[in-house]
């Protein structure tokens, strides 16, 4: 069974296995597919009726599934590889150790926010932008520059204690476990500012272009899990049924066949977290 660990755990061997296994998964083309559906899925959320990866209901199965493919085309590189958290609430700032040489790189130089450090480096000749160039071909990052903290332990509390998952409209507006985590009510929080935080590419439709993508995203899979495991009489997924503009229980999420919240709702299948 796959166990995703908190970054801060992680051995030195560890954190290079992981960066490598990203690294050849970006070198052979295979990453920059990852880019380039998260930034058509964003697209199609921001101008059409139905959200399905972002704004709504089906967030945050979207990006179980998302971050499932993702974790097997690592492990196609090396099997003992998984994805691992960043828990921001107590890894909060620029001096956090998933921002070090030897993991992540750091924040970006003042002059353009470009990533001088670490193996996502434009330096290193090994991390290039080709989706979203109109951002620049080098990584980018000024952290805790355009919002100064990260969320908290007490907000993420306060989400967890919520009993419903989410409620109508099923967009930004509602309320419930998935709108407060999300941050759709109210855009500077939660995950959508831990986006903001980092900024450069996280800030824009190509955010897996920065590798710390992967350790936000699965950091908010592990709240939906710990809400999950403490909620066991609530709606497990809200809408059940057909809405308008939303995703419901067992209808299939775009772009895969056979996908549905409902197939997502038991991530023991794939992984637990330590």
């Amino acid at each position: 069974m796959t166990v995703r660990k908190n970054q801060a755990s992680l051995t030195t061997a560890e954190k290079k296995k992981f960066t490598d296994a990203v690294l050849e998964v970006k070198r052979i083309g295979v990453y920059d597919q990852f880019v380039e559906a998260h930034r058509l899925r964003f697209a199609l959320d921001m101008n059409t009726s139905v959200y399905v990866g972002h704004f709504g209901a089906s967030f945050l199965p979207w990006h179980r599934k998302y971050l499932i493919d993702f974790e097997a085309e690592l492990k196609k590189v090396d099997a003992t590889v998984s994805i691992p958290y960043w828990d921001w609430t107590v890894d909060n700032t620029p001096a956090s150790s998933l921002w070090a040489p030897d993991f992540l790189g750091g924040t970006g130089r003042a002059l353009d926010d470009q990533v001088m450090d670490g193996p996502f480096a434009y330096s290193t000749g090994k991390w290039n932008i080709t989706v979203g160039v109109d951002t620049g071909v080098f990584l980018k990052r000024s952290l805790a520059s355009w919002v100064p903290t990260l969320p908290t332990a007490a907000q993420v509390a306060d989400a967890l204690a919520l009993t419903t998952y989410d409620s109508a409209p099923f967009r930004d507006g509602s309320s419930g476990f998935r709108a407060r985590l999300e941050g759709a009510d109210g855009y500077y929080a939660m995950h959508n500012r831990v986006h903001r935080w980092v900024w450069g590419h996280m800030e824009t439709a190509t955010s897996p272009n920065d590798p710390v993508f992967w350790l936000h995203h699965a950091y908010v899979d592990k709240l939906w899990a710990d809400w999950h495991a403490l909620h066991p009489a609530s709606a497990e997924y809200l809408p059940s049924t057909s809405t308008t503009g939303a995703v419901a229980l067992n209808e299939n999420m775009a772009p895969w066949t056979n996908t549905t919240p409902a197939s997502l709702l038991d991530h023991t299948q794939w992984y637990t977290y330590a």
